[in-house]
């Protein structure tokens, strides 16, 4: 007689699903610290495109990045639905404008494909695959280098 078959399901993860400009992306959920409606943010001098300025947290700056102007879709237009999700990396604490927050997934490493070949992979180090989700492709973001790109 033959032992049970175990069933166990390798590298899964929890992630929070985000949307900009008609495109869905994850994060892991454990960098999000919170999800705060849209506040107007104060512009900073010299800074890329993609920062729209910074906010005040409870007492702590925080920059701003537009994640559709990141990902080269311009800035987002803000709606009621805007939001700016606190993300923290062990680099430092941003803010990331998303039009919307969709969901919370349950994502395992083998849903997770590969970046395609045809993408600037040093531009594009901070996309760590892409997922098929109920028939959506999902754009898997790894916050930490999304904010370590920004030195």
């Amino acid at each position: 007689m033959s032992a049970p078959m175990q069933t166990t399901t390798k590298g899964v993860g929890q992630y929070i699903m985000l949307r900009a400009y008609d495109q869905d992306f994850a994060t892991d959920i454990m960098m999000v610290r919170e999800i705060r409606g849209w506040s107007n943010t104060t512009a900073m001098p010299d800074t890329v495109d993609y920062v729209r300025g910074v906010v005040n947290l409870r007492g702590q700056v925080l920059p701003v990045i537009d994640l559709r102007a990141r990902m080269g879709g311009g800035l987002t237009d803000v709606k009621t639905s805007t939001v700016i999700v606190v993300v923290d990396t062990p680099a430092r604490t941003i803010g990331l404008v998303a039009d919307a927050v969709l969901d919370i997934l349950t994502i395992s490493e083998d849903q997770i494909q590969e970046v395609p070949d045809v993408l600037h992979r040093n531009e594009n180090a901070y996309i760590n695959g892409v997922a098929v989700i109920d028939g959506k492709m999902v754009t898997m973001l790894d916050i930490g280098q999304l904010v370590s790109s920004l030195h």
